[in-house]
C-alpha cells in the first residue's frame, strides 16, 4: 500500500487557506468539535442546495463567523431571508453563540469536487447505474474546462454481496504537485445496501507563484 495524503491537507498553507480560521489553545478541542457539529448540521439540513465548502471564523469566544460557499444560494436564504434567520437560530442553540451567517454563490460549480460526488451520490440513490453517473460526471466536468478528473466508487455496488471498486479517469491528476490546483470531495450515498463512498479529484490548473503567495497572504 502507497502512503495516502489528503490533497486539500497537503496543500493548506502553500495554495490552499484553512476552512477554520481561529486560534485557541486551551479551547481547541471544543472548537474543533464544534466546527464539526456545524458542519454537519448545514450538510444534512441543505444537502440539496449544492454546499460546497463552510468557512467558520472566530474572532471572539462569544461569536462565530460562518460563510457558505452554495451553488444554489436561494435555498439557503429562503424567501425574504426567512430560512436564513432560521438557519442562524439552529446554530445559536447548537453552539450557545451570537452567530453570524452569510452566504458565497459558486460561479463553476462543476469544478467543484464535493458537488460533482454529491451529484454522483444522489444519482446512485435514485438506482442509476454507478459506472453511467461516474461518465456523465466526467463529460460535464471536462467540458467545464478542468484539466483531469478521477472518481472512484466503493461499496456494494448493484447491492452485489461482495464490496468492489470502480474507477474512472480523464485528462491527469498531479496529486504529488504542489503548485497544481487540486479540488478533492467525499460523499456517501446512501443505499438500501448500505453505504457506497464517492471520491471525486479534480485538477483545475496550476498556479503561478505569485498566484500562491497572494492566496496565502
Amino acid at each position: 500500500m502507497g502512503q495516502k495524503v489528503h490533497p486539500i491537507g497537503f496543500r493548506v498553507g502553500v495554495n490552499r487557506k484553512w476552512v477554520s480560521n481561529w486560534f485557541n489553545p486551551k479551547l481547541a478541542p471544543v472548537y474543533i468539535a464544534e466546527d464539526k457539529r456545524i458542519r454537519d448540521l448545514i450538510y444534512e439540513r441543505y444537502r440539496r442546495a449544492a454546499v460546497a465548502e463552510v468557512n467558520i471564523e472566530r474572532s471572539k469566544e462569544d461569536r462565530v463567523s460562518i460563510v457558505i460557499a452554495s451553488a444554489r444560494p436561494g435555498i439557503i436564504i429562503g424567501r425574504g431571508g426567512s430560512e436564513i434567520e432560521k438557519l442562524q437560530g439552529a446554530l445559536e442553540e447548537l453552539t450557545g453563540r451570537h452567530v453570524r451567517v452569510s452566504i458565497r454563490e459558486i460561479e463553476r460549480p462543476d469544478l467543484e469536487a464535493r458537488l460533482v460526488a454529491r451529484d454522483v451520490a444522489m444519482q446512485i440513490e435514485n438506482r442509476t447505474a454507478p459506472a453511467r453517473a461516474m461518465k456523465e460526471a466526467i463529460r460535464r466536468v471536462m467540458g467545464a474546462g478542468a484539466e483531469g478528473i478521477k472518481i472512484k466508487v466503493s461499496g456494494r455496488l448493484g447491492g452485489t454481496d461482495i464490496a468492489r471498486s470502480i474507477t474512472m479517469k480523464e485528462g491527469r491528476i498531479p496529486l504529488q504537485t504542489l503548485r497544481a490546483d487540486i479540488d478533492y470531495g467525499l460523499i456517501e450515498a446512501k443505499t438500501k445496501y448500505g453505504n457506497i463512498g464517492v471520491k471525486v479529484w479534480i485538477f483545475r490548473g496550476e498556479h503561478s507563484p505569485k498566484e500562491r503567495r497572494d492566496e496565502v497572504n
